[in-house]
């Protein structure tokens, strides 16, 4: 009779385990969906979802210096004057930088380990933060506002016309340790910076590529998922006379 209570006393506490397990997992799944909803809420992006994606033009088919010449002047300027880029000019660079060079495979202007794509190039600029999308070459809004100062620790990237923010995802890299994710990232995020580098050499463009930024917080403002997470940045507009 002992032994029958006792089973009958540890099914229920099992069922009541199960219970409680499947209220605390509703329970974070409702936050979890509480939490996306005050997001989408937030103003910022509210006022975003508002917004129309920015057809990019076409890039020139001969933009550009020579390779040679643009190696010869690239170089990190820290000074930027506070004009902002013309369409034309953000098209190219962020084409040069990561766009489609093979449509019929979407391939990119900078290689990716094993083609995992994992990059997203963000654009923070005084009318707030966009995507830039490789395969439609236009811009999708992400967060009205200028946060600009909040994608790096110096003085100019506040006033700099154009922020990139390069930002992983975990996702693409699926069965990869975390430590060799961000390896990989910092490799293919290189090669991304490298075309930006050259682009703005040819055009007579300051830039500069940067690692000092509290990656955490910018993390938080730009509602990134927790798959995503942020390497780098880099500055770019004319250079300041």
């Amino acid at each position: 009779m002992m032994a029958v209570s006792r089973r009958l006393f540890l099914s229920g506490a099992g069922d009541l385990a199960k219970g409680e397990c499947t209220v605390a997992t509703r329970r974070a799944a409702n936050l979890a969906i509480l939490s996306a909803a005050a997001l989408a809420m937030a103003p910022g992006f509210a006022a975003a979802q508002a917004q129309q994606s920015i057809a990019l033009p076409p890039p020139r088919a001969d933009f550009g210096t020579s390779l040679a010449q643009a190696l010869k002047l690239r170089r990190s300027i820290r000074a930027f004057d506070p004009r902002p880029l013309a369409p034309q000019v953000l098209s190219e660079l962020l084409w040069a930088a990561y766009g489609v060079n093979r449509p019929a495979t979407a391939d990119r202007t900078a290689p990716s380990w094993r083609r995992a794509r994992e990059t997203d190039v963000y654009a923070a600029m005084a009318d707030g933060v966009w995507r830039y999308d490789p395969i439609k070459h236009v811009l999708v809004p992400h967060l009205a506002g200028d946060v600009r100062a909040q994608t790096g620790v110096q003085d100019f990237v506040g006033t700099a016309p154009l922020n990139l923010v390069y930002v992983s995802n975990a996702e693409h890299m699926s069965g990869v340790p975390r430590e060799e994710q961000h390896r990989v990232a910092a490799a293919d995020i290189g090669f991304i910076g490298q075309n930006v580098y050259l682009y703005c050499a040819s055009e007579g463009l300051a830039c500069v590529f940067r690692a000092s930024l509290d990656t955490a917080r910018l993390a938080r403002t730009l509602g990134l998922a927790e798959t995503q997470f942020i390497m780098f940045s880099q500055t770019v507009g004319f250079p300041k006379a």
